[in-house]
């Protein structure tokens, strides 16, 4: 027995398909992805969609990264074992920047790489448009919209008829087990 998905639409060009976000976004849909063969520029601003909190991300590993290396030098070299070297301070941070630094860029990285995974949802193995035959032309020279069966305002027929009317070619439910 299968279950009901989504539903899933072809658009002909770019044009089309940031048409079609602009309608599908104020139609009021919220859970609907749009798919292409190549980046689009201005998809983001069609589909309603915020900037990404990744750079938030990534400036907070980098800044714990350098708190984390500057500190547990200072706490080596002043507090655990203090030694006194060619008469230098027990706290020398210029002899600490290096170190500080290769941990702010190694913390900046596993905070995008690690970030960017959790804000795509990633990995996800299979999504409900692989069902869909008409949905592998999206690597080549088609262009989808699909809305999600988790969206709010979904509805089988008014959804397929919806995409229809703004022009959606090959309107299909995605249905999947």
């Amino acid at each position: 027995m299968s279950q009901t998905l989504g539903v899933l639409a072809r658009f002909e060009n770019p044009a089309e398909l940031i048409d079609a976000a602009k309608k599908v976004r104020e139609a009021g849909y919220e859970k609907f992805d749009c798919h292409s063969p190549f980046p689009i520029h201005g998809m983001d601003d069609a589909m309603g969609l915020k900037r990404s909190p990744l750079g938030y991300i990534v400036g907070g590993m980098t800044l714990t990264g350098a708190s984390i290396g500057m500190g547990l030098q200072y706490w080596i070299a002043a507090v655990e074992y203090p030694l006194v070297i060619s008469g230098k301070p027990f706290f020398s941070w210029q002899a600490f920047i290096i170190v500080t630094f290769a941990l702010f860029v190694l913390f900046g990285a596993f905070g995008a790489v690690l970030g960017m995974f959790h804000l795509n949802r990633l990995p996800r193995l299979h999504h409900p448009v692989f069902y869909s035959d008409n949905f592998a032309r999206a690597t080549d020279d088609a262009f989808f919209v699909s809305i999600e069966v988790e969206d709010k305002n979904f509805d089988e027929k008014k959804t397929q008829a919806f995409l229809t009317s703004i022009g959606g070619k090959d309107v299909e439910l995605v249905a999947g087990e």
